[in-house]
C-alpha cells in the first residue's frame, strides 16, 4: 500500500522552534527566551480566567462580541472590524489560507516573524524575502521585491526578533506602493510596548484604506500567552472572508473572559510598559558598557550583537550556567546575536552580571 503524500510545499516547511525553557541539571531558571511578560497578566484577567471554569461545559460565543467590542473601545476601532483568534498566528493563517495560494507569492523581511513564511507555504505560496538595512525593516527593498504574483506583504512595526520599527511615514510609503492584488499585513504583536503615545500600530491606515490590515495579540504585554489570544483589525471586506474559514470556536470560553478583562484594565496595561521601558533601557545601557551592541529596542527585548556567531554561542552557554535562557536566534538569520527578553529586576541584573563575567573571561 503507497504512503499519502502532503500538499506541495508542507515538506519545505522547517519545524518552528519556540523558546527553550529547561537546562539539564537545572531546578529552577529565568526564562527570558519568549519574550514574556515578567509581571504576568493583570489581576481582573486572572480572575475571569478563574470565573470561567463554571461554564467549562458550554461552548464559547461564535462573534466574540464581548471582547471584540473591548478592544474596540480600548483603541477606538469599529468593533465589527474586529476578527479574533487562537493567538495572531491565527490570523496570519487565515489570511494566507484566503489570499493566497499556488503560483502567489507572499513577502516579507529578511529578519521577518518566522510564522510568515510557515503560512505562506502551508497555503502552497512562495514566500519572498526582501533584505533590511541594518536590521531595520527596508521599504524601498519590499517595493523592490513586489511582483504581479504577490498576493500579501508582512511587516512587523516593531519587529521580533530586532526590536526595531519604522516610521508611520514609511509605513505609509509602503502601502501606497501596493500592487492592486496585494495586502498589506501590519503585524502589532509588540505595538503596546512603543512608548510614543501617537502610535496605532497602523490602525488609522485600515480605517482610510482597501488593502490594509492590522494583527495584535494578548500573548506579549498582556501577559496570556498561555491562553492563545489574538485579532486582527482589518477593512469589512476582509473580516467577512477571514469569518467564513474561521472556526466557530476558534478561541476558549476562559480566553475571551480573560483577554476582555485584560484589556479593559489599561492602568495595569501602563505600568507593565513603564517597567518595560525602564529595564528595557537599563539592560541596553549596561550591555553598551560592557562592550555588546544592539540596536534601539521598542519591545520588551533586546538583540545583543556579539563578534560572530561563535562568540554568540559562548555567552549563550555562559548565561546558562546562571539558568538564564535567552534566544539564539539562528533560524532568523542573526546567529551572531542573542535575543534577550525583558525580565524583571532581579532577572535584568543577573543577565548583565553573567554578561560582565563572560566578556572579562574573553579578554583574559
Amino acid at each position: 500500500m503507497g504512503q499519502i503524500t502532503p500538499q506541495p510545499g508542507i515538506m519545505d516547511i522547517a519545524l518552528y522552534q519556540g523558546g527553550e525553557s529547561k537546562i539539564d541539571g537545572a531546578n529552577r531558571v529565568t526564562k527570558l527566551s519568549s519574550n514574556e511578560n515578567p509581571l504576568g497578566p493583570s489581576p481582573a484577567a486572572k480572575t475571569a480566567y478563574l470565573e470561567a471554569v463554571e461554564d467549562l461545559a458550554l461552548y464559547p460565543t461564535t462573534d466574540h462580541r464581548a471582547l471584540r467590542e473591548a478592544i474596540a473601545q480600548v483603541n477606538d476601532l469599529d468593533a465589527d472590524r474586529i476578527i479574533c483568534g487562537a493567538g495572531s498566528d491565527e490570523i496570519i493563517a487565515f489570511l494566507c489560507n484566503a489570499y493566497a495560494g499556488p503560483g502567489d507569492e507572499v513577502l516579507h523581511t529578511e529578519h521577518g516573524f518566522l510564522m510568515y513564511a510557515i503560512s505562506a507555504r502551508a497555503a502552497g505560496a512562495s514566500p519572498v524575502v526582501a533584505a533590511e538595512a541594518e536590521r531595520v525593516s527596508d521599504v524601498s527593498a519590499l517595493i523592490a521585491a513586489m511582483t504581479d504574483k504577490t498576493r500579501l506583504v508582512f511587516i512587523a512595526n516593531p519587529n521580533n526578533p530586532t526590536g526595531t520599527m519604522i516610521s508611520a511615514a514609511e509605513v505609509e510609503r509602503l502601502a501606497d506602493a501596493l500592487p492592486d492584488q496585494a495586502l498589506l499585513v501590519l503585524d502589532g504583536a509588540y505595538a503596546e510596548f512603543v512608548s510614543d503615545a501617537n502610535f496605532d500600530a497602523g490602525a488609522s491606515l485600515v480605517e482610510t484604506r482597501e488593502n490594509v490590515v492590522m494583527t495584535r495579540t494578548f500573548s506579549k504585554i498582556y501577559g496570556l500567552g498561555g491562553l492563545r489570544v489574538g485579532w486582527g483589525y482589518a477593512p469589512r471586506h476582509v473580516i467577512d472572508t477571514l469569518n467564513r474559514i474561521r472556526g466557530p470556536f476558534n478561541v476558549s470560553s476562559a480566553g475571551l473572559a480573560a483577554a476582555q478583562a485584560a484589556v479593559l484594565d489599561q492602568d495595569y496595561t501602563a505600568r507593565c510598559r513603564d517597567e518595560n521601558a525602564k529595564w528595557r533601557d537599563w539592560l541596553s545601557a549596561q550591555l553598551a558598557q560592557i562592550g555588546i551592541p544592539s540596536d534601539p529596542s521598542h519591545a520588551n527585548f533586546v538583540l545583543a550583537r556579539f563578534a560572530d556567531e561563535d562568540q554568540a554561542v559562548r555567552a549563550d552557554q555562559w548565561l546558562r550556567k546562571g539558568s538564564l535562557i535567552v534566544r539564539h536566534p539562528m533560524s532568523y538569520g542573526l546567529p551572531e546575536c542573542l535575543r534577550i527578553t525583558i525580565g524583571d529586576e532581579t532577572a535584568c541584573r543577573a543577565v548583565i552580571k553573567f554578561l560582565t563575567e563572560f566578556m572579562e573571561s574573553e579578554r583574559a
